[in-house]
């Protein structure tokens, strides 16, 4: 049994039993309005129409009985949809946003800005953590929205979409050594040359750097990891290493005392955003998501998170 027969149910009676017209009103074929109608009939082991040939004359004494029962529960279910579209309107609310240092820092404050002027009424909490913490949020359901770029893609339990396509950069001392070479003629090897500060493993594409320098076989000085990208520009400024940073957080006015060097070294990586399947996620969240990534498939996101059955 499925809405869709009770709907024809209804609609048969509407149209005076008339399935030409119960099939038009439904924008469906006749053949298909017969058809769901011996289906739930055999289901069901009774006769709900009374016939002349191919023609209905009328409700039978249980099709009668069941007429109110299709009613009623054709009228609840219209409730529901207005009760889920009424929640999706609503602009009052908690949006917990789970997320790295270098997102919620350099890329999500422009967005939060603007969800913010759209929905003043909802507050917005941006929880910073690891991927791996991320994607616990997100399951245990203590966050709405994960933003990340690894962990987020491998957990079947998360419906995701991508944000945005990013590299990574070689940052310096404004007066260091590879400064002064062309960012062209800045090979792994030459990289190599010097101490290397960049992320903690599992951070903001460390595993890409990683397997760039062991499949050109190279040994790194790594004299500092740390979580975020702050940290690192910290330390490149002083003097102990050559910084390797997404390249969305180096900013010129803040960071005049380093120098930003752009490479294809280390590939493209992507950073995702991730719901849970199953969470029901209101409206503003599908448009903090919308004005992350305006190109992405909002429709086929929600058809991912909440599968038919």
């Amino acid at each position: 049994m499925n809405f869709q027969q009770l709907r024809i149910i209804r609609e048969t009676v509407r149209q005076n039993f008339n399935l030409t017209e119960a099939s038009a009103a439904l924008y469906t074929s006749q053949s298909g309005v017969s058809k769901h109608i011996k289906d739930l009939e055999d289901e069901l082991g009774v006769q709900l129409f009374i016939r002349k040939g191919k023609r209905l004359l009328g409700l039978t004494e249980p099709g009668q009985s069941l007429l109110g029962i299709v009613e009623r529960m054709l009228v609840d279910a219209d409730n529901i949809k207005r009760l889920a579209d009424d929640f999706n309107r609503v602009d009052e609310g908690t949006l917990t946003i789970a997320t790295t240092h270098t997102q919620a820092r350099y890329v999500l404050p422009p967005i939060v800005n603007s969800f913010k002027k759209l929905f003043p009424k909802v507050h917005l909490v941006l929880q910073q953590a690891s991927p791996v913490e991320i994607t616990e949020m997100l399951l245990m359901g203590d966050a709405d929205i994960g933003i990340a770029t690894e962990s987020l893609t491998t957990e079947d339990n998360l419906a995701s979409v991508p944000f945005y396509n990013w590299k990574h950069c070689i940052i310096t001392p404004q007066n260091h050594p590879l400064t002064q070479v062309n960012p062209r003629e800045i090979s792994l090897e030459r990289l190599a040359e010097h101490p290397i500060i960049t992320y903690h493993g599992g951070f903001t594409g460390r595993s890409k750097i990683d397997k760039a320098f062991e499949d050109a076989r190279l040994d790194v000085d790594l004299v500092m990891s740390a979580l975020d990208a702050d940290v690192i520009k910290t330390y490149v400024e002083l003097g102990m290493g050559v910084g390797i940073v997404n390249d969305v957080a180096y900013d010129t006015e803040r960071d005049h005392r380093l120098k930003q060097i752009d490479t294809d070294l280390f590939g493209v990586n992507t950073t995702w955003i991730a719901v849970r399947k199953g969470h029901l996620l209101r409206g503003y969240g599908y448009e903090f998501i919308s004005l992350c990534a305006p190109s992405a498939d909002i429709k086929a996101l929600k058809k991912v998170a909440y599968p038919e059955d």
